[in-house]
């Protein structure tokens, strides 16, 4: 059985032969150990694929997760300046922006000169108008330099049409070279999107103050993503994560997930499934709470699975409660007992997620949330090992 068949009898409930081993590595992990600038990994959709196709091939791991978009083959004539100030890189934009690439997270955008960019602000949205929420810097998914992109203002982005071939550069180029892995791309949830939009305190305001405007801009938001799931799925991943980062009981109540968040993952879930893929969710945190109400929105797994004291799942009483469900990815504390633990600690932590999600499949061998920049690679492989060894259904 090959990788990709491994990851597909899991997620569909099947036995596969061992348990499949499948973890999302932070961006900063691949800055630190690819060799290559990080402003080339996170821009440069083939420098970003083939540097995630070596990791997988490093690490051993059976699925890779194209978790950015992809990106115009002509970024670097928008450049003004680009240059190493100690241990980060920072791009100057023509247009006046400036990216930053600490050397292990994620790059951050700014006004030149430093200053924030402008959020939209809920008291001044009209979803009807593009031109009141799409802020300066905000590029579906992310903070970005605006002028690199080569859509219109005008674009229905509403309409799959109207992202260009680009768009899925990188999980194209993913999925020719490695036909044997499971190749997974990721959308972001309309709830992401309205938290990154107004910022995350103003967005949990907006949330009481001003429920009827999160609520159409939702559905706005909602048909943007249901367009690139429509754009992505003829190129042919294997499943759909959406990255819904914020919906645990760390941020938002039960009632606000069923209000806010439910209707518009079920929107995603099903068009999702109207591609023929499988889908699953990416929530962090504290979501024991709420795994009925994420069984409501149509998804087929749940990614993550913060233990405690990162979160509140256990995964026996999970696969017990919901383990007929959904598949399960994820459950290894990333802090804990992957970045700071002992080998004994972690060995033991391996083995005990393993003890408990085989049995009946359903499971797939992962950190909790994204590795840790600073994990150790010896670590990643000894996860396979033992998923080889003591991961094995015949």
């Amino acid at each position: 059985m090959n990788s990709r068949e491994r990851v597909a009898a899991a997620m569909g409930h099947g036995v596969p032969d061992r348990v499949p081993v499948m973890c999302q590595l932070a961006l900063g992990h691949y800055f630190l150990r690819a060799g290559r600038r990080p402003s080339d990994i996170w821009f440069d959709s083939g420098v970003f694929a083939e540097t995630l196709v070596a990791f997988r091939e490093r690490y051993g791991f059976d699925g890779i997760l194209v978790n950015l978009p992809g990106r115009p083959s002509g970024w670097r004539t928008h450049l003004a300046d680009r240059r190493d100030a100690g241990d980060r890189e920072i791009l100057r934009w023509k247009a006046g922006l400036e990216t930053r690439f600490p050397p292990d997270d994620n790059p951050h955008a700014f006004l030149d000169g430093g200053g924030t960019l402008p959020r939209a602000r809920c008291d001044a949205v009209d979803p009807e108008d593009p031109g009141t929420y799409r802020t300066a810097g905000y590029v579906w998914n992310t903070w970005h330099a605006p002028s690199l992109w080569d859509i219109p203002d005008g674009a229905d982005l509403t309409d799959p049409g109207s992202y260009p071939a680009w768009f899925t550069a990188a999980l194209s180029a993913v999925r020719e070279a490695c036909p044997d892995v499971s190749v997974h791309a990721e959308v972001f949830s309309p709830f992401t999107h309205l938290v990154e939009l107004f910022g995350y305190e103003d967005a949990l305001l907006a949330l009481v103050d001003a429920p009827g405007t999160c609520l159409r801009l939702l559905d706005v938001l909602g048909s943007m993503v249901v367009a690139q799931v429509r754009r992505i799925g003829p190129v042919g991943p294997d499943a759909v994560l959406i990255s819904s980062a914020f919906a645990g009981a760390g941020f938002i109540s039960r009632e606000m997930y069923r209000r806010f968040v439910l209707p518009v993952e079920r929107r995603l879930a099903e068009a999702i499934r109207g591609e023929g893929l499988p889908s699953y969710t990416h929530t962090c945190g504290a979501i024991g709470d709420r795994l009925d109400l994420m069984a409501e929105t149509g998804v087929d797994g749940i990614d993550t699975l913060d233990p405690p004291p990162l979160g509140t799942i256990d995964l026996a009483r999970a696969k017990a409660e919901f383990g007929r469900r959904f598949f399960f990815k994820g459950n290894l504390d990333a802090v804990n007992e992957m970045l700071h633990a002992d080998e004994a600690t972690f060995e033991r932590a391996v083995r005990r997620r393993l003890d408990i999600g085989m049995p009946g499949g359903g499971y797939i061998l992962s950190s909790a949330c994204s590795v840790s920049p600073h994990v150790r690679p010896e670590r990643l492989c000894r996860m396979v090992e033992l998923a080889e060894r003591h991961g094995r259904y015949r």
